[in-house]
């Protein structure tokens, strides 16, 4: 009997979580779109993969918060089943600035909101994929960044850090529940139109920027989303610990 193909997208109102979420839905997926503050955006999303028969629900989590994250999934276990699919993808950045502008305030911020949640949503996807806990196994995609390599000098060297964190757990996580029928890997972005830009204060960095890429373009979120579901398949049944960069060549 084949098992249920059951996903949660953290942060799946917009972006790239939202293009993921619509990707999985069409390949087979059950979705859970899960989102912070922006209940419209997430419910959108969700209406779109009920009208193309996807069996989809919209659950609001912070989830750098351990009691939402506890719910979160709990939730998915009710209204879903037990997952089979997590992609980490929630996370946050602040305005551009170096780091002899910042304070513990910001720093401390980024570091709970980009790592802690990736942290704690693992933990609760390992409990119901893991063999050793009585799962069926499954896939992780934990979303980083080519800023993971590039350190992103001048603008956002503190979340750059976050996203080195997210490659370690990656690697150290793969190995870790690599026997008990789990596959972990990670996706790095590079530049890619979404709204995020306009949270760092600039909204058209991109077109700033682009001249510096390789292929001379930004990315579409649908063409990260693909890369996610490819390693989330069976087409990467041997792949673990591993990363797909989509920078354009950068």
């Amino acid at each position: 009997m084949d098992i249920q193909k059951i996903a949660l997208v953290t942060g799946s109102g917009r972006g790239i979580g939202a293009a993921t979420a619509l990707t999985l839905g069409r390949l087979g997926y059950a979705v859970c779109v899960n989102y912070r503050n922006n209940r419209r955006a997430a419910e959108a999303v969700v209406d779109q993969l009920h009208s193309e028969g996807v069996n989809a629900i919209a659950v609001a989590a912070d989830v750098s918060q351990e009691k939402e994250v506890y719910e979160l999934f709990h939730r998915v276990d009710h209204d879903l089943g037990r997952i089979t699919a997590l992609v980490n993808n929630a996370g946050i950045l602040m305005p551009q600035c170096r780091l002899d502008e910042m304070d513990a305030q910001r720093i401390n911020h980024l570091l709970i909101s980009n790592i802690t949640g990736y942290f704690l949503c693992c933990r609760e996807a390992v409990k119901r994929m893991s063999a050793r806990h009585g799962g069926d196994g499954g896939g992780i995609v934990n979303v980083s960044s080519v800023a993971a390599r590039t350190g992103s000098p001048g603008e956002y060297i503190d979340y750059a850090a976050t996203k080195g964190a997210i490659d370690t757990l990656t690697r150290g996580l793969a190995s870790e529940v690599a026997a008990e029928g789990i596959r972990v890997n990670a996706v790095r972005p590079g530049f890619i139109y979404t709204d995020m830009h306009a949270s760092g204060g600039e909204p058209n960095r991109i077109e700033r920027l682009k001249s510096s890429i390789p292929m001379r373009r930004g990315g579409k979120p649908e063409e990260v989303a693909e890369a996610i579901a490819w390693l989330l398949s069976e087409a990467a049944s041997y792949t673990t610990g591993s990363f797909i960069d989509l920078a354009g060549g950068r």
